[in-house]
């Protein structure tokens, strides 16, 4: 029996990328999912595909940019189980742009997924995870601790999860909810160097690969969804993966100049 075994959680985001791999990872280990997305075939689909290899696992429609149906999404997980063990914050996504040509629509359209969205889903589920002193993951990014070129409103939009965790932390740990702020580097997928065309035109070849083309090997999924049970497991604070990123976080804080000397020579020049 695995510690996850009869768990219950909740992952929003759950019909694709990262979101789709970690309640695959959670199936496995014996867990019963309720997965949340906005691409309601999508999310009916993964759901399925786990029921099949025997996952107490439903999909939910959710637009976690509403607190009406993130109400709703956490209220099916308790209906259903009596219960909530662990939130999992994965609905998000990454944009390109220079910053300059980013509208403050656009910045407010990001906050609200990439950031208000674990806020509304944090705050509905907060009294169920202090009952069951349970794990609280929000997905960050190594774009929440410093930022690059070209991602537009995106490393705006992530900071604030770093900062809103560590708030979290303060709080609920001594309530024995275990709070994991999680920062990956760029996610291995298949569309990777594609998925940006539309929004990179006119801005250097580098600004379409991941990370805005800084230079960095994509994390497989896999191993960062492995990584996230075992933080979860040993009730630790932070996951950053690469982890040498930290000593380019701590060199930034000690001198910004330094800081983005290093970006800047890590990133693509084309």
């Amino acid at each position: 029996m695995t510690y996850w075994q009869n768990k219950v959680v909740l992952i929003s985001g759950g019909s694709s990328g990262l979101g789709e791999v970690m309640a695959r990872k959670f199936a496995a280990a014996g867990a019963k999912l309720v997965l949340g997305a906005i691409d309601a075939d999508g999310v009916e689909s993964v759901a399925s595909s786990l029921r099949s290899a025997g996952c107490d696992a439903i999909g939910v429609w959710a637009d976690v940019t509403q607190q009406e149906p993130v109400d709703r999404l956490i209220a099916s997980a308790v209906e259903r189980h009596g219960r909530l063990d662990a939130l999992l914050n994965c609905a998000g996504r990454s944009a390109r742009g220079e910053v300059l040509a980013t509208t403050p629509e656009q910045f407010l359209d990001l906050l609200s997924l990439n950031f208000l969205a674990t806020v509304r889903c944090t705050r509905a589920a907060a009294p169920h995870l202090i009952q069951a002193k349970g794990h609280l993951v929000n997905i960050g990014s190594l774009a929440a601790k410093t930022a690059s070129k070209f991602l537009g409103a995106y490393p705006a939009s992530k900071f604030p999860v770093a900062a809103y965790s560590q708030q979290l932390r303060y709080e609920l740990n001594p309530q024995g909810v275990h709070v994991l702020l999680v920062c990956p580097g760029p996610i291995a997928r298949a569309d990777s160097g594609r998925r940006y065309d539309s929004q990179a035109a006119g801005l250097p070849e580098s600004a379409r690969r991941p990370g805005g083309g800084v230079k960095l090997k994509g994390i497989s999924p896999d191993k960062l969804a492995t990584n996230i049970l075992r933080y979860c497991e040993r009730r630790k604070p932070e996951l950053v993966m690469p982890a040498k990123a930290r000593i380019l976080f701590a060199l930034s804080q000690l001198s910004p100049t330094l800081g983005d000397w290093i970006i800047g020579k890590m990133t693509s020049a084309q």
